[in-house]
């Protein structure tokens, strides 16, 4: 059958279009979301990458340093209910802000580790597992699955990513996935 005339749509983002188990979409997708924030960074010099955009206030760096604070909370304080810090001392803007003494490849560094300690909890648990009391749950009817504590960190990576996008076009017009 021949095709319509016009443009062919681009392939679908995240996982392939043959997947269709809960646990590898939703893996996928995230992974995805992971990647597309690396994309969207990619090629900013340190200067721009620290420098707060306006009308944002934030930095395209206090945003990765965020998706590793947001990792942290849900994964390794969240479901595994590790006594770790939460929340830096200074709240949101500390949480947002790279102090002009740390290194860039510090706060990316960082990112990593949570991510990367995401993946090992994730690798070890079914969806349908409930997340530790303590930490953040202190009662087992707050404790989420980990289906649950993975669907929100999907969103908070598809929100922000999509900040970032606005952010890259208003620093210097790139745009894109």
């Amino acid at each position: 059958m021949p095709q319509p005339p016009g443009p062919v749509p681009a392939p679908l983002d995240g996982p392939g279009t043959g997947v269709s188990d809960p646990r590898l979409l939703l893996l996928g997708y995230l992974d995805w979301y992971r990647e597309a924030l690396m994309r969207k960074i990619d090629g900013l010099g340190d200067e721009r990458l620290r420098a707060p955009v306006d009308p944002l206030g934030w930095s395209p760096l206090g945003l990765v340093q965020h998706l590793g604070w947001v990792e942290r909370r849900w994964m390794r304080w969240g479901f595994a209910a590790e006594d770790v810090v939460a929340y830096p001392p200074g709240g949101d803007a500390e949480e947002w802000e790279v102090p002009a003494g740390r290194a860039t490849e510090e706060v990316m560094a960082a990112y990593r580790a949570e991510v990367a300690a995401t993946d090992s909890l994730v690798a070890a648990a079914g969806l349908d597992e409930r997340a530790r009391v303590g930490g953040r749950f202190p009662t087992a009817d707050q404790a989420p699955s980990l289906g649950r504590i993975l669907f929100h960190l999907l969103q908070e990576y598809a929100r922000h990513v999509g900040q970032l996008d606005v952010a890259r076009e208003l620093i210097d017009g790139v745009t894109g996935e």
